[in-house]
């Protein structure tokens, strides 16, 4: 049983849910009234509330993304018609754009906005413990200071370690301004404090961790910081371990290509935003790049 179920719809069992381990983490003396409930989205929504509503939530807290906001919506309509007296929080960003039109809002009691750990955490607190709700249902997320929030990978479990894809990540934010993409409205990017970050990865690593998927939108934007966690993984090296980052095409000077050229094939995997070579569609979405680096690159 416990008061706060944090769950989501993965697109698949392997992919582990990072955004509800964060909430979880910076829950502070709530955290032990919680727990993670992950599903994916082949399950029935009905058998996913039935699982749910087991627990006896005070709160759920879902989390909606683009893979599974159809079955999440779906979801939402049968936890209120079944318990009504329960609260539903949804976040993500799915949901953190245009609130008024969409039908899994209007379903539910919250709409967290932006990033959760802290307006997460006050909601819960006001519903538990005070008493105090909003007088709104769209509460806006804010900007956590990174440098105090729980690192959230105490969160994944023995069988995470094992079997899934563990989600990681070094800073949050774009310095982009494409005209298509919701990066593009997020805060410029800001760091997460480098000796801490490494430290919860080396723990990571002695806990069997293999593949690591970094989701920062742009690794090498701050060359010394990418370069520091390359060498940590070089360093570490081990048949088997993989690690994933997004990059952009025109920014690798030579220490960082020589750094990458150490590697073992197929170890590194970079998925690398070349968004377009055309100049007037680059003009179009506001995305300026080096083409003449871009290709040698």
């Amino acid at each position: 049983m416990a008061d706060i179920v944090l769950a989501t719809l993965n697109a698949k069992y392997i992919h582990a849910a990072f955004g509800l381990r964060n909430l979880r983490a910076n829950l502070g003396d709530l955290r032990a009234r919680s727990v993670i409930l992950e599903f994916d989205i082949n399950q029935r929504p009905i058998d996913i509330a039935e699982a749910i509503l087991a627990q006896k939530p005070t709160i759920i807290g879902l989390g909606v993304y683009i893979w599974n906001t159809v079955p999440s919506t779906e979801l939402v309509s049968l936890l209120k018609r079944i318990a009504p007296e329960v609260t539903v929080i949804v976040g993500g960003p799915e949901v953190s754009h245009e609130t008024e039109q969409q039908e899994i809002v209007r379903l539910s009691d919250y709409v967290v906005i932006g990033e959760g750990e802290d307006a997460f955490r006050s909601l819960c607190e006001g519903i538990l413990q005070t008493g105090r709700r909003p007088l709104t249902k769209v509460v806006q997320g804010g900007l956590p200071d990174l440098a105090t929030l729980v690192l959230p990978y105490g969160e994944y479990t023995d069988d995470d370690c094992a079997h899934r894809v563990v989600y990681v990540e070094a800073s949050r934010g774009c310095p982009f301004s494409c005209e298509f993409c919701l990066s593009s409205l997020d805060t410029k990017v800001r760091p997460y404090p480098l000796e801490p970050f490494l430290a919860a990865m080396d723990d990571l690593l002695a806990r069997g961790v293999r593949q690591f998927k970094f989701v920062d939108r742009t690794f090498n934007l701050h060359i010394a910081t990418g370069k520091a966690i390359l060498q940590f993984f070089l360093d570490r090296m081990q048949p088997g371990l993989f690690v994933h980052f997004e990059m952009v095409p025109d920014r690798l000077p030579d220490d960082l290509r020589a750094l990458i050229a150490k590697f073992p094939a197929g170890s590194l995997q970079f998925e690398i935003g070349v968004q377009t070579l055309n100049p007037a569609v680059e003009a179009l979405i506001s995305r300026r790049q080096n083409h003449a680096k871009m290709r040698d690159n």
